[in-house]
Order: structure tokens, then C-alpha cells, then sequence
């Protein structure tokens, strides 16, 4: 891949961006420009590029993620034919010493230099389904209406508890538990019927939830996941990305601790997949034998609940990549075996 000729980084603000342009062919800077954040801002910013001579041909963008600030520039650009890369913070700012000063422009400055330097390695964005962001926003409504019922619940469990009574408390907080709850019922109405509807998700979702511990909630976390099941389904790449592989800490002769997992990734998948690992250990033979057997053997329960959630993650990678429903009764053999037998 070549290198274009103006790499652009921009920093990004709620109402304005900055950006700050670098020519490959120069090895020069142009001086920084802020622009305002919304479609007039967005005009304005067409002009710039049209008098700069950029075109889609020769120009890059880079964007640091920061949530739903870069959307309306990242969207603008795509529909213009434009290359966007969106890095997370962490690795531009990881790629400098730090300076002491932070200001937009200095920001700007040091994205457009990073894009330079790892320009082969950018992840070039674009735009999910409108179906997939939709249910990605759902699930985000549907985990936030979830912990204030769960707020509310020890909240009222709390005055129940108290010698004093407050009746009209205790109504208000009733109401509101009842009002959530509705919410989050229609909430997976919502989701349920939206995935159904679709030619291509629909089909997928149906074949996840064929195996036993996964709902439709689950499934639709995959969904989003992968961006609508476009993306590469690995199950050791996805079990580390959540943080259920434990991972070796050792170093020298003085750090020797026990391998943990390392907490990461959509902590609502993770915390379903866990779920969905204590029903196959309870209410499935096959899991609660292994369970029963590790423990038996000196395993921690944490850690063989672990390894459930892990075989359960393969064996959606598996029904998806293979468009096959869960067959309760499939034993796979190591392809070793074949050979011996011929």
C-alpha cells in the first residue's frame, strides 16, 4: 500500500475539530484549522480540502476513538470516498514521549504523524449496518435501564428494612421498578423482532440460540460483536479480547503468580457468557460431568466455569462458520486418527 501524499490528523471535541496536515512528499507540516463540529462546520471543511487540492486519491484521515464525537466527521468522509482510520487513544499517545503540554493543536499535530509512521498498519474504518448500530444502541438502553432497576431494588430493600416507614417512598420506588422492567420487556421486544425481520441475521441468530445456554441476547452481542457477523469469528481471539483467557504472569525469579484472566473487552458479554456457563454446568450433563470431574481433581470453580465459557465460544464460532444448527450428540475426532486408521 502506498503512501498518500496528505496524511491529516484531527482531534476531536464535542462542538469543533482540529486537524493538521502532513505532506509525505515534504516532509512538511500545515498550519492547524478548527472547524465547527456540525453540518454548516462540516461545509466549511469541504471548502478547506477542495482549495488544499485533497482528494480521496491522496489524502488519509486519522481519528482518535472517542465515542459518539467522531461520527458525524467519520460519516461525512466516508460518504465522500475518503479513507479514515480511528485509532484508539491509548496507541497514539503510547507512540510519543510525553511533552508535558497538551493542547488541540499538539494533538492534531501528533496523529497526523503517528498515521504517517504506522501508516500500514491503520485500521481503516467504515460504517456499520444501520440494523447492527441500532441494536448495538438497544443493548446500551437495555444494560443502563438494567442497573437502575437493580439501584432501585436494594435502594427500596434498604426503607423496607427501616423501623420508620415511608409508604410514599416505597410507591415511588415500586412504580419506577415496575416502569423499568416494562422498558426492558419492550427493549427485547425490540431486539428480538428488528433481528428476526432480517435476511441475513436472522438465519445466524436462529443457529446460535440452537445451543443450550444461549438466548437471544447473547446472540445479539455477537451480532455486534462482529459487526454483523463480518468480521472473523476466532474463539481464542474473542475469549482474549473479553478477558476470559488466563494469561501467565511471571517474570525473573520473584513474580510468580497464578494465571488470571485479564478483565477486558464489553463487560456485558462477558458477564452473559458466564451466565450461560452456569446453566450448561447445572441443567447439561455433558458440562456438569466435566465440572463435577475438575473439581474433583483440585479446580478451582472459577476456573472450570472459565473453561466452559471458552468451549461455549467455540462452539458458536463453529455452528456460525459452518451454517449448521448444535447437534446435541457430535463428537469431533483429531484428524490423527483418520490417518491411523488408513
Amino acid at each position: 500500500m502506498s503512501l498518500p501524499q496528505n496524511l491529516i490528523g484531527v482531534d476531536m471535541a464535542a462542538d469543533t475539530f482540529t486537524l493538521t496536515a502532513y505532506d509525505s512528499a515534504t516532509a512538511a507540516y500545515a498550519k492547524d484549522r478548527t472547524f465547527d463540529n456540525h453540518p454548516e462546520g462540516l461545509e466549511k471543511f469541504q471548502v478547506y480540502l477542495d482549495e488544499q487540492a485533497m482528494t480521496p486519491s491522496n489524502t488519509v484521515f486519522c481519528l482518535e476513538a472517542t465515542g459518539v464525537y467522531v461520527e458525524p466527521l467519520s460519516y461525512f468522509l466516508v460518504a465522500k470516498g475518503y479513507r479514515v482510520a480511528i485509532e484508539a487513544p491509548h496507541k497514539t499517545k503510547r507512540a510519543f514521549y510525553p511533552l508535558g503540554h497538551k493542547t488541540d493543536p499538539l494533538d492534531s499535530r501528533q496523529i497526523a504523524e503517528y498515521a504517517h509512521r504506522y501508516f500500514d498498519q491503520l485500521p481503516f474504518w467504515k460504517p456499520s449496518e444501520a440494523l447492527v448500530e441500532q441494536i448495538r444502541v438497544l443493548l446500551s438502553t437495555r444494560e443502563q435501564f438494567t442497573e437502575q432497576r437493580t439501584a432501585n431494588q436494594n435502594a427500596l430493600q434498604a426503607i423496607r428494612r427501616k423501623m420508620v416507614k415511608t409508604p410514599p417512598a416505597e410507591k415511588a420506588f415500586e412504580a419506577t421498578i415496575d416502569h423499568l422492567q416494562k422498558q426492558i420487556k419492550q427493549i427485547d421486544k425490540e431486539i428480538s423482532d428488528r433481528i428476526s425481520g432480517h435476511p441475513s441475521f436472522g438465519p445466524s441468530i436462529a443457529l446460535l440460540t440452537t445451543i443450550p445456554g444461549v438466548g437471544v441476547l447473547l446472540a445479539a452481542h455477537m451480532l455486534t460483536l462482529s459487526d454483523g457477523f463480518t468480521k472473523p469469528l476466532v474463539a481464542r481471539q474473542i475469549a482474549s479480547h473479553l478477558g476470559i483467557c488466563p494469561l501467565k504472569c511471571e517474570s525473573g525469579t520473584s513474580v510468580r503468580k497464578k494465571p488470571k484472566s485479564r478483565r477486558g473487552g464489553p463487560p456485558r458479554l462477558r458477564k452473559l457468557l458466564y451466565l450461560a456457563a452456569m446453566s450448561l454446568r447445572t441443567h447439561q450433563q455433558q458440562f456438569k460431568h466435566y465440572y463435577l470431574r475438575k473439581i474433583e481433581q483440585g479446580k478451582v470453580g472459577k476456573l472450570v466455569l472459565n473453561n466452559i465459557e471458552n468451549r461455549l465460544l467455540k462452539i458458536m464460532c463453529a455452528v456460525l462458520r459452518t451454517r449448521t444448527p448444535y447437534i446435541a450428540s457430535y463428537k469431533s475426532l483429531h484428524p490423527m486418527l483418520y490417518a491411523k486408521v488408513a
